[in-house]
């Protein structure tokens, strides 16, 4: 009674601290109860952590269940009818070893059990027949490393002794024959049949609700096994800590595990992970063979070499021991010892269980006091997940319910294996999340832990290590933790051509995909940490693990924000996620739709031969720039993400995948040097017409799309943030930009607020926009029809500006009654025609006939504001013939349009509004001109008009007003003039003196008269306006006239200098110059301002209804002075005088060269009277002789007549 008793306590109670239970157990004196005492222990142990001294107080043996008491009389029953012992119990491997003196000692081995190496074996003392049960204590091979190792409190409990010895903290030797013994013993548990049942008893409820238990062969074992593999299925509590404790038992060594042996015998002593005999290792440590399979079984999926083909047989039960000790690390004994240490020191307070300690050492594994040996193990158990995800044992229960919802493993086209792995689990899960579905908080957590294990290490990717094996050698060795070797080979691959295989660009493509970083930033480690800072200051208004947080990085990328790790790390994962439109979450979600309505797209996992990643985001951005009338377009949120990825794309040409393929070989031969930001696009286009075709295409079509949406420019517009804040905001606002920003920026190009980046990239793109009217997008779109009916088959923008231009020019000159350009297009055209004026650079024509004209005499002057081309025009007479002739063509233009002239509009912009608001643009000049001399003026202004009349009087094909007025005259007075000048030479002024002498001869039309009279007045005030008198007086003036020369302000005192100075003038050219200005200034005296300023008071008293012209106010004047009734101002007078004396001066110098020099000298001369009156008397008198001779010979003729 007293026996069942103590059986009734150690199984029903569980509870070491009832005084009661613990007085039956002392009193337990049958040697039968060994096995009884074992089996009772291993059920006391079921409800025990893992340390005796800390077991709580337990309640009292009444509260046990009457089915464990039921249990308990059947199995005392049981012990006490049979006695004999048949099978393999301990007893009868007592009596065995009473009959074996050699082999006295070990702990009897079963029946079925290995056979046993003697040579490992020492004798030891006999067993004694004890009255009490067989304790390992007692053992002798065992005492002194029980002494040492284990508290004494614990001696008499057999498992407790198992369990201080197998898991121990430090790493004591354990005696062999020790380790041999605690093997057997826990061999026995195992197998004996015994053990069996009470696992039966206790599980019954739970055996049949598990199929393949229920139908396991009794007394071999295998039935503790199966409960043991599934373990995690079992829920009654009783039966669950029952498995768990014998789990223990089993897992410390890989001979215990049912079935391991058979199945992986030849490949352990093929691999020699160890030995099956006793003597040749540790047995105590051999869960060391199995995590040297496990290493086997990584290094063959790798395809290292030399790696040993494992059989699939010993490969699947590598991976279910593995899966079943995923629950407790206890369990995996090779990472158990590996990993003590470290799990005291980083997970101290993780709890075991559920797979806990795992994670937590996961979470360490980079750590710098993590130990090599516990790295290493881990990194095993991470590639055994990454093979099948129920080795981890949170993963597999977390995300149980929604692999089965989402039909994870239901694919019948893929093999068992490619189910299991992790990567697959990640990709079906992930889709299900990307497409909006619901996926469990435990079960995201525990993807997200697994996707950052992948990103960490990239030996847990099998395909990374076989492919990339020859990249990580060359580029990265030495850079294994947190993530680094995988950016290293990131790196890699968006590095030069050829620099990585495309088998290690896939595997890394695929990692990306699996891992999904662009869902969250903080998956990829190496990334977290170099842009911590860059998140916390730029992007701290976004939620933390925010997909649009990489967005912000990118905003942010080659700001004063981002450090230059952290700009790395970034552009070396958006390269990847570039070329896969799928792993940007958030185009994913917004275009998804369109994507599949479009572009005919699958799943979020799943791929198209018609329709790869990388084409896809190609296909969505060009339905996003259609117009209504072309067809179908992206929804609104889509296109909004397409302009973002977009913008992000326009940072490096390298983000742009379908770019970057075609123009490898054109970045390699033109853009080798350009590696700042944003360059290599901008070689590309500078070297649009070099490119190989398919580059140019792509290249070409970007730029078109950038017409559109400047915005794209992410660079350009950081640069032009200030000029677009104080002069574009309103259009930069706009949700659509249509080209207005970048016309917008043009025209506010020199505008204080524009810094030198800005104003490079708006004139870059200007010039790119000259290559194809295509990139300009509001030219296009204006001009497209009427360009392919007008201008067929060209293309470069500034061939079909000019073609338009010249078609309404042809329309307006003629008069047509319909202009053949549209009011659409000729509005633009105009504005193309203004921006190109602006840069010389933007007409290719005229900058490639004077490049060497401006390296040689405007080096140093910039481009922009048309300073090249107004230094080319100061320096006309310096210029090779071929550029001379471009410019002249130039200034025709802008004198003909005023508005095309860039400087002037420039300069004089406010003197035009404050004088010429009602004037028509192609009078802009002839109106400025007008207001010359107005106090208003602004000098600037006043000098820029200036130099616009100096540029007209050259030739009178630069003043088109003069020209229509004297279109007849022209050729008739001045054909010699014609005839000498080359066909594209300049008429240096001569045409304009030969009509200033016909003005002085009066013999000009009309309308002629008046511009010459004009040319007349503006050229008396400055002598710079008569090109003649600059080529013959340059020399003269220096030497007589410097100090008038000099004057800010010209009011004719050259002149006037010149004219005082007559007798004194030495080269004969100038000489003539000067009296043909005396010759002019005698036919109006408006063309004399000195004299005129001296003598406005007598002209307005006298001669007030003299009408000007033609000489008659001067003659006016000069009858006045000759009049002594009438007296003038003293100035005057004596201006008048010294007139007088010039032009008698000149009359003897220069006598007239025909009748009409002469008529016109007389008209004009002082003594016009006097002279006129003895002309008269010598025509009378002369009359008079012919009529007196007349008659004589009339006379002298009749008187021969009458003989």
């Amino acid at each position: 009674m007293e026996r069942r008793d103590h059986i009734f306590c150690l199984f029903l109670s569980g509870r070491l601290q009832s005084r009661t239970c613990t007085s039956m157990l002392e009193n337990a004196n049958n040697a039968h109860d060994d096995v009884f005492k074992n089996v009772s222990e291993l059920s006391l142990q079921a409800n025990k952590p893992s340390k005796l001294a800390r077991y709580p107080k337990m309640a009292a043996c009444r509260r046990v269940p009457p089915l464990l008491l039921l249990m308990s009389i059947i199995l005392y029953v049981h012990t006490v009818g049979g006695e004999k012992f048949q099978s393999n119990g301990i007893v009868k491997h007592a009596v065995n070893a009473d009959n074996a003196p050699k082999q006295v000692g070990v702990a009897p081995v079963a029946a079925n059990a290995e056979p046993v190496d003697k040579s490992s074996v020492v004798a030891a003392s006999p067993l004694r027949k004890r009255t009490t049960g067989w304790k390992l204590a007692e053992e002798p091979v065992c005492r002194d490393d029980l002494t040492r190792l284990c508290q004494k409190n614990s001696w008499t409990n057999n498992l407790a002794v198992l369990e201080c010895l197998q898991e121990r903290k430090e790493e004591p030797e354990i005696a062999a024959d020790c380790s041999h013994l605690l093997w057997n013993y826990k061999l026995n548990l195992t197998t004996d049949p015994k053990f069996e049942s009470v696992a039966v008893e206790v599980c019954r409820s739970t055996i049949p609700e598990i199929k393949e238990c229920a139908v396991e062969e009794r007394g071999k074992g295998f039935l503790v096994s199966c409960l043991v593999d599934h373990r995690s299925n079992i829920t009654e509590y009783h039966c669950n800590q029952y498995i768990t404790k014998m789990a223990t038992i089993i897992f410390s060594n890989y001979r215990l595990i049912c079935g391991f042996m058979d199945k992986c015998r030849d490949d352990i002593n093929t691999l020699h992970c160890g030995s099956i005999s006793t003597g040749d290792k540790d047995l105590h440590s051999q869960g060391e063979v199995i995590g040297c399979l496990e290493k086997a079984l990584v290094h063959e999926a790798e395809e290292q070499p030399g790696a040993h083909a494992i059989r699939d047989d010993c490969k699947k039960s590598i991976m279910r021991v593995a899966e079943l000790s995923s629950d407790d690390f206890h369990l995996d004994r090779y990472l158990y010892f590996s990993c003590r240490e470290d799990r005291e020191h980083f997970c101290e307070n993780i709890p075991a269980g559920e797979g806990r300690v795992y994670k937590c050492l996961f979470n360490h594994k980079f750590e710098e006091a993590m130990s090599e040996r516990c790295r290493e193990a881990l990194t095993t158990r991470q590639k055994l997940i990454a093979q099948d995800y129920k080795v981890s044992y949170s993963l597999a229960k977390a995300c149980k319910s929604d692999l089965r919802k989402y039909r994870c493993s239901m694919d019948t086209n893929l093999p068992r294996a490619r189910e299991a792995r992790l990567s697959y689990l990640l990709l079906c899960l992930e889709s299900a999340v990307h497409r909006g579905r619901t996926v469990s908080g435990d079960c995201q957590g525990e993807m997200l832990d697994y996707r950052r294990m992948l990103m960490e290490d990239f030996s847990l990717s099998p395909e990374i290590v076989l492919q990339c094996r020859g990249e990580i050698e060359a580029h990265c060795s030495g850079l294994h933790r947190k993530g680094r070797t995988l950016h290293c080979l990131m790196k890699v691959g968006r590095g030069n051509t050829g620099a990585i295989d495309t088998l290690c660009q896939n595997a890394l493509q695929n990692l990306i995909q699996e891992a999904d970083p662009g869902a969250d930033y903080r998956i990829d480690r190496a990334l977290n940490e170099a842009c911590e800072s860059v998140i916390q200051t730029a992007c701290k208004h976004i939620r933390n693990g925010d997909p649009m947080i990489l967005s912000c990085l990118m905003e942010h990328l080659y700001t004063d924000k981002m450090l230059e790790d952290c700009e790395h790390r970034l552009l070396e994962l958006q390269y990847f996620i570039a070329r896969d439109w799928k792993l940007d979450p958030v185009l994913y979600k917004k275009c998804q739709g369109d994507a599949s309505r479009l572009c005919h797209t699958h799943g979020w996992n799943e791929t198209s031969e018609v329709m790869p990643p990388g084409a896809v985001f190609s296909c969505l951005y060009r339905h996003a720039y259609r117009s209504e009338e072309q067809g179908r377009r992206l929804s609104r949120d889509c296109k909004v993400e397409v302009q973002r990825i977009l913008h992000q794309r326009a940072l490096d040409v390298k983000l742009d995948p379908e770019l970057q393929r075609r123009c490898m070989t054109d970045l390699g031969k033109w853009c080798s040097e350009k590696t700042d930001a944003g360059q290599e696009l901008d070689c590309l286009q500078d070297h649009l017409e070099e490119l190989v075709p398919e580059c140019r295409d792509v290249a070409g079509n970007l730029t078109e799309l950038w017409s559109e949406d400047i915005q794209m420019e992410t660079l350009l517009m950081r640069a032009c943030d200030p000029v677009i804040q104080a002069h574009c905001h309103e259009v930069a606002d706009n949700q659509i930009d249509t080209g207005d920003l970048m016309e917008c920026l043009v025209q506010n190009k020199h505008q204080k607020e524009m810094n030198e980046k800005c104003v490079v990239g708006v004139t870059h793109f200007q010039l790119i926009q000259i290559k194809d009217f295509r990139f300009s997008y509001k030219f296009k779109m204006a001009c497209k029809e009427d360009v392919l009916k007008l201008c067929p088959n060209i293309k470069k923008k500034v061939d079909v500006v000019v073609c338009l231009s010249t078609t309404v020019r042809n329309d307006t000159l003629q008069e047509a009654r319909e202009q053949r350009v549209s009011v659409r297009c000729r509005k633009q055209l105009r504005v193309e025609e203004l921006e190109m004026s602006e840069d010389i650079r933007l007409e290719p024509e005229l900058y490639d006939s004077c490049k060497q004209d401006i390296t040689r005499l405007c080096q140093n002057v910039a481009f922009g504001n048309a300073q090249v081309i107004e230094c080319l025009k100061e320096n006309k007479k310096q210029l090779s013939q071929r550029c001379h002739h471009r410019v002249f063509r130039l200034q025709e233009v802008e004198m003909l349009d005023p508005e095309m002239d860039y400087q002037l509009m420039r300069v004089c912009k406010q003197m035009i509004r404050r004088f010429c608001t009602e004037a028509d643009a192609k009078n802009m000049l002839q109106c400025l001109k007008q207001n010359k001399n107005s106090e208003l003026m602004d000098p600037k202004c006043k000098q820029m008009i200036t130099k616009r009349q100096i540029t007209q009087n050259t030739d009178y094909r630069l003043n088109p007003v003069l020209r229509k007025s004297c279109k007849a005259d022209i050729p008739k007075f001045c054909q010699n003039v014609l005839n000498k000048a080359a066909g594209d030479s300049e008429l240096e002024g001569q045409v304009i003196s030969c009509l200033k002498l016909k003005y002085a001869d009066q013999r000009l039309s009309q309308d002629c008269e008046d511009q010459i009279r004009v040319v007349l007045q503006e050229s008396a005030l400055d002598y710079r306006l008569d090109p003649q008198l600059q080529i013959h007086c340059t020399e003269e003036i220096s030497r007589l006239c410097a100090e008038e020369a000099a004057a800010q302000e010209q009011t004719g005192q050259v002149e006037e200098c010149l004219k005082v100075n007559l007798l004194k003038i030495k080269q004969e050219g100038c000489k003539k110059e000067v009296l043909n200005i005396l010759k002019e200034s005698k036919a109006d005296i408006f063309v004399d301002p000195v004299l005129h300023t001296a003598c406005a008071l007598d002209i307005k008293h006298h001669c007030a209804a003299i009408p000007p012209g033609r000489g008659r106010q001067m003659s006016c004047l000069m009858e006045s002075l000759q009049d002594k009734r009438v007296r003038l101002q003293p100035e005057c007078k004596k201006r008048l005088q010294d007139r007088m004396d010039m032009w008698s001066y000149a009359a003897k110098v220069a006598p007239a060269e025909g009748l009409s020099d002469l008529a016109m000298q007389v008209m004009t001369s002082p003594s016009k009277n006097y002279i006129l009156a003895m002309i008269g008397l010598g025509v009378s008198v002369l009359f008079l002789l012919g009529l007196l001779c007349g008659r004589i010979t009339k006379r002298v003729t009749q008187e021969l007549k009458d003989r």
